[in-house]
């Protein structure tokens, strides 16, 4: 799409060199040029190609089989099966009604099917994005957090229109584990009282532990058996699983292969396991309106209203308009969409098993997705690395597998929710902090120390950052601190400095092993009149047979420094530089042409140099000493 748009100006601008030109066209002429680059947009726009790479399902629905489907069904309920108490749970993190984590599946199950690119991913809500808005929705209701949803979309979807997904590549892995572990430990925090039994609030990780200090004696026994019951349960359906993949199955029968496929499931729908079975103990001990632990009580039933995004609401006797309500996103608004991305992208590279990944195709799938899930009252919705973890396990051939999720939460939401009402608070704690503890990543500090010592500081800023300053200010600090090493390493590029004898003369040697861009230009500079100053050499050699590119200012400081050596009478050679770097000096002055050599070696430049000076000739290698563009 963004190749698109580029011709489209493209057109546009060759009507305006058409004008400028001075030639005698005439208006019709110009309308002609225009006419025909616009059809030759239209055309490309429009081809069958550009079709089937912005909607993938026309790629495989040919070539679906009955094999497919079975598949498909069979990975879309058990995601479904994950996708229902993850909803809820998530929901109660983000401090909705439990019905909004529900909502947020159906668009992103059903609009992925034709325009996602990566068959396991999953969309739907996740634990990071409900606690993102959790502060949003606790102030001014859940209004805000659908209207987050629509501009989230339209946010991420323009991305993808203008091809500008690779911002996020300025992300660096240390910034994003130390965000998304900050984020589990926050979310984890937040739990703790539905774990406990008490009340309060627990908008952010040091109110969380302030509030199971102060309310402490309230802790009720029964929501702590519960809840660390349903942990215990969690850890021990993953981990036998992987128990059982490590045990030796050669020589294994029938029986030992159904043993192994039905640890295989209860490991897959553990979460689904250890909500029916307190469901079931929240309805069972459930009398006089009374249990013994707190429930999730009442969740809205029925399907959710088609209709327009809450431009404008009320909230305790309060309205706030369109542009009050984004005021009070604030930070919210350009992060929410980049966590969003750095989640489905990460997320969908890992399965993706090295095929080619479409990053542009996905930010317009994530951006229709959440667009459309403003319509239905969804809260901000992303891929989900436990469900697509859990879409990949079961065998899923193609997204149509999330058409089968989608009805199963369309299901529970028109059948099944006066039983959510027993679901109790306790158990969807458990699941959640136990999601967080393996979603906390302490194997990259020992990675960082091994490797780079020095990404440790962003890690360390972004983590504590995000602990007590919020998620939003500690990515972009982090963010911040990134950007200082990038622009520092672009402003002190890697400089090789030798000093040796050639040919009985002393050489200055320096090899730049980058690009070089105009923050490095005076620091050359610098280099090399420094060292002149302290020890002069009779000649400076500046090797660029590892610079690509250079741009206009590095071009002009470097003519600067051949001045400046020629009043020292220092003799400046510019030594395997490519074609485009010599246009670029020459394009600052022609007369830069003297300065550059391809001799094969420094003892060859030297050679040339002497008899040349023998003959009293000038030197000329380069088709720029003669005059030639």
């Amino acid at each position: 799409m963004g190749r698109h748009v580029f011709r489209a100006v493209q057109t546009f601008d060759y009507a305006e060199e058409a004008i400028d030109s001075g030639n005698d066209l005439n208006e019709a002429t110009t309308c002609s040029v225009i006419t025909r680059h616009m059809k030759e947009y239209a055309k490309d726009f429009c081809s069958t190609k550009t079709l089937k790479r912005r909607f993938p399902v026309i790629e495989w629905l040919p070539r679906y089989s009955w094999n497919y489907l079975l598949h498909d069904i069979l990975a879309g309920f058990t995601v479904g099966l994950t996708a229902i108490p993850q909803g809820i749970a998530y929901a109660v993190v983000a401090g909705l009604e439990p019905q909004y984590g529900l909502y947020a599946g159906i668009m992103g199950a059903f609009l992925y099917i034709p325009f996602g690119s990566c068959h396991n991913l999953v969309i739907g809500p996740t634990a990071i994005l409900a606690l993102m808005v959790q502060s949003s929705v606790s102030n001014y209701g859940p209004d805000i957090a659908i209207l987050l949803t629509f501009l989230t979309g339209c946010i991420i979807a323009l991305l993808g229109l203008l091809h500008l997904g690779f911002l996020v590549d300025f992300i660096s892995v240390p910034v994003t584990s130390a965000f998304t572990s900050a984020a589990a430990l926050n979310i984890a925090s937040s739990q703790l009282k539905g774990l406990l039994g008490i009340g309060g609030k627990s908008d952010s990780f040091l109110e969380s532990w302030i509030n199971v200090v102060n309310n402490i004696e309230q802790t009720q026994l029964w929501d702590v058996v519960l809840g660390v019951s349903t942990i215990i349960v969690l850890v021990f359906l993953q981990k036998i699983n992987e128990f059982d993949k490590k045990r030796d199955l050669s020589g294994s029968g029938t029986a030992r292969k159904a043993f192994s496929k039905a640890l295989w499931f209860l490991s897959l729908g553990r979460n689904a396991i250890v909500a029916v079975i307190g469901t079931g103990l929240g309805y069972a001990l459930f009398k006089d309106g009374e249990a013994p632990f707190k429930l999730t009580g009442d969740i809205g039933q029925g399907l959710p209203p088609f209709e327009l995004p809450p431009f404008s609401t009320n909230f305790n006797n309060n309205t706030y308009n369109f542009s009050q309500m984004t005021e009070a996103l604030g930070p919210t608004i350009a992060t929410l969409p980049v966590v969003s991305i750095l989640e489905t992208v990460a997320i969908a590279k890992a399965f993706s098993k090295g095929k080619a990944f479409d990053a542009t195709q996905e930010l317009l799938a994530l951006g229709i997705c959440n667009i459309a899930g403003g319509f239905v009252r969804s809260m901000p919705i992303t891929g989900s690395f436990t469900r697509t973890a859990v879409n990949n396990a079961s065998g899923v051939k193609t997204t149509l597998g999330a058409l089968f999720t989608g009805i199963l939460i369309l299901l529970a939401l028109s059948f099944l929710t006066s039983t959510f009402y027993f679901i109790p608070k306790a158990t969807l704690a458990g699941i959640i902090i136990t999601a967080m503890y393996f979603m906390i990543d302490v194997a990259i500090l020992s990675l960082l120390w091994k490797t780079k010592k020095l990404d440790l500081i962003p890690y360390i800023v972004t983590f504590f950052c995000c602990i007590f300053l919020g998620l939003e200010m500690g990515i972009g600090i982090g963010v911040g601190v990134n950007l200082l090493f990038l622009l520092y390493d672009s402003a002190r590029p890697r400089l090789l400095v030798d000093e040796i004898n050639v040919c009985d003369q002393k050489v200055l040697l320096l090899s730049p092993q980058q690009n070089l861009r105009f923050p490095s230009a005076e620091h050359i500079r610098e280099v090399v009149v420094n060292i002149c100053a302290e020890s002069p050499p009779s000649s400076v050699v500046l090797n660029g047979s590892l610079v690509g590119q250079i741009d206009a200012t590095v071009a002009k400081v470097l003519k600067l420094l051949c001045q400046d050596l020629k009043n020292r009478n220092v003799s400046f050679y510019l030594w395997r530089w490519n074609r485009q770097t010599e246009k670029s000096f020459l394009g600052i002055d022609m007369k830069m042409g003297s300065y550059f050599t391809h001799a094969d070696t420094l003892e060859d430049i030297f050679k040339v140099s002497d008899k040349a000076n023998e003959k009293g000739e000038t030197v000329t290698e380069h088709p720029a000493n003669s005059g030639e563009p």
